[in-house]
């Protein structure tokens, strides 16, 4: 009887008649007597009593955790099975510690593929957060840039790449034909790559024109074949095995089937990069070892800077970015709205590590704004919150334009940097347009200024820096002011040097009453980044808005702190209460001295 024939009637069995030990048995002569049944039984299963036990039946017979005394008599007498524990598969150790490599010396490796295969979700697993963002669009392209992180797969440290999805098929000059040229510029300084194709969709036309192209521009690069989204197949039917089978066809070698998402076939993964990954850094390790040498010479004495570039939709933030590190790390076009993740960078200046960040154009999040847009302007907001130094990028051609210097979207931006205490600096771009116009460029330069401290009264100072980013004008510029803000941004006053500036400030102050006027009894700095003072006062009154204005602007002005956020917190100090006026003499009672009957006699 075929096993479809059987379903019904165990179903009907297990729910209305196997009530009773009685019923069990009516159920297992019937499994006794079916052939086909019998027949099909799993091979780990040596009980002939209970056949329902084997995984063939266990879907729909539903009796093997009823029948719980003949399964415990079953197992008794089981004696192929062994009684040693399975052992877990983890992870081999690696014979160099990747963790205390520098990590301009770990090998490079990027995620290529064509898109939608689960390049930027592979790469947040590998780095351990979530970065890239990850939108399921089939017919867009979500990454249009390239993601630098570090790598962590177990003991292994390496610097992965997150790419932007190939496809041959691109006309001349569009996003997707620039995107691909970007990627193969960096395939060439990468030493591995991976190479994933999405196993749901077999073995795709465009995966067979990408693994072309990787023969034609990584010729000397080891890559790395992935089947990605492998959780959805199952291995027991063989779907996984064909899967493997057909993408032998590419010419990297066995696959290796992981998932991204939730992390499935990482060991293997780590088994195949691992001695390609010990290669690398053994045949290097006497370049590796001298570099090493030199940095823990020479330490680095300077704080890492986070700047961040914000601004609205194609103001030339992108430009920006690429002509402060002077490559070409980020996409730029005519388009609006072509940055679409955060991208972050890293660069020298002067002996300082520099992290950048290139957002994307900044906007107003509507409630029907939905997709791969509104999780750019959440990763924005995100950037903000990180960043040290905050670059605000205006355009000038907008700005002569319109009758105000900025609009509501950058009025926003300013107020929450200065908020959250950020150091902020406005960077005017595009004064190339304004060539030949010799009044509208002047008086773009004197109403930004004038401008921004009327929309931002409570800093005052903020440099505004005016540049052509297309034109490669105005970078050192820029990052002297980046840097001057930052180190105003991380400066500490001592308590000594704070009380003597309090005492010439108080002196030089008219306050309106000195009787009702709060003593201020000490002044000190109690953190850095945004500087955070605390004036401690003599009673319960607490000083006015007026004197903690009078005090910040005095603070700017005489230690030269302007353009950065300064908070100033009040802390009473109660006076202590006397229990008189006057101490009060103590007067001591002496008791009379009575004459003794003894002496008087």
């Amino acid at each position: 009887m075929p096993h479809f024939w059987l379903r019904a009637p165990l179903l009907l069995a297990n729910k209305t008649y196997a009530r009773s030990h009685h019923h069990y048995r009516l159920i297992h002569s019937l499994l006794l007597n079916t052939g086909n049944v019998s027949s099909t039984r799993d091979t780990n299963c040596s009980s002939t009593m209970h056949p329902w036990r084997c995984s063939t039946h266990f879907g729909f017979c539903g009796l093997p955790h009823l029948c719980t005394e003949s399964i415990a008599v079953t197992a008794a007498h089981d004696t192929t099975r062994t009684k040693e524990p399975r052992k877990k598969r983890g992870y081999k150790k690696s014979v160099v510690d990747f963790t205390k490599v520098d990590p301009d010396s770990l090998p490079t490796v990027i995620l290529v593929g064509r898109p939608n295969v689960g390049k930027s979700a592979l790469f947040n697993r590998f780095i351990q957060r979530r970065e890239a963002l990850v939108y399921n669009t089939p017919d867009d392209h979500v990454t249009r840039d390239i993601r630098e992180g570090i790598a962590k797969l177990g003991d292994l440290r390496f610097r992965v790449l997150d790419s932007a999805g190939l496809e041959m098929a691109a006309s001349t000059g569009s996003i997707l034909d620039r995107t691909a040229e970007m990627t193969g510029n960096v395939l060439r300084r990468s030493q591995f790559a991976i190479f994933l194709i999405d196993v749901r969709d077999g073995l795709h036309p465009m995966d067979l024109e990408v693994g072309k192209w990787l023969r034609k521009h990584a010729s000397g690069i080891r890559i790395v074949l992935v089947m990605n989204k492998s959780e959805s197949l199952d291995d027991h039917t063989g779907c996984l095995v064909s899967a493997a089978g057909e993408a032998q066809i590419l010419g990297y070698g066995d696959p290796i089937a992981i998932s991204a998402e939730t992390g499935l076939g990482m060991v293997d993964l780590y088994e195949a990069l691992l001695p390609l990954l010990e290669e690398y850094m053994l045949r290097s390790i006497n370049d590796k070892a001298s570099l090493g040498c030199s940095i823990s010479e020479v330490e680095e004495s300077k704080l890492p800077l986070q700047l961040a570039i914000v601004g609205r939709p194609n103001v030339g933030k992108s430009t920006l970015l690429n002509t402060l590190l002077q490559e070409d790390r980020v996409l730029v076009g005519p388009e609006v709205g072509l940055t679409r993740d955060s991208v972050r960078a890293q660069f020298q200046y002067e002996g300082r590590t520099v992290y950048l960040v290139d957002t994307a154009g900044w906007l107003q999040r509507t409630k029907q704004e939905k997709g791969p847009a509104s999780l750019s302007v959440m990763q924005s907001r995100q950037s903000l919150m990180r960043a040290h130094v905050i670059a605000l990028v205006l355009d000038a051609e907008e700005i002569t334009n319109a009758r105000s210097s900025m609009n509501h979207a950058e009025v926003v931006i300013a107020r929450r940097a200065v908020e959250e205490g950020r150091s902020l600096i406005v960077i005017v771009n595009k004064m190339d347009l304004l060539r030949g116009k010799q009044k509208l460029y002047e008086k773009v330069i004197k109403a930004v200024p004038e401008e921004i401290q009327t929309v931002i009264p409570q800093v005052t100072g903020i440099p505004v820096v005016f540049v052509s980013a297309l034109e490669g004008k105005g970078r050192t510029t820029v990052m002297r002011q980046v840097v001057n803000a930052y180190e105003k941004w991380c400066l500490r006053l001592s308590t000594a040097r704070l009380n003597r500036w309090l005492r010439k400030v108080m002196s030089r102050h008219s306050w309106k009453d000195q009787a009702s006027q709060p003593k201020i009894k000490y002044f000190t700095q109690v953190k850095a980044r945004p500087p955070t003072f605390v004036a401690f006062t003599s009673g319960k009154v607490q000083l006015p808005d007026t004197d903690i204005r009078f005090l910040t602007k005095s603070l700017k002005d005489d230690f030269d702190m302007g353009g950065i956020p300064i908070r100033i917190i009040q802390r009473s100090v109660p006076r202590k209460e006397r229990s008189s006026t006057k101490r009060s003499k103590l007067t001591v009672r002496m008791p009379e001295r009575t004459l003794s009957e003894k002496r008087g006699v």
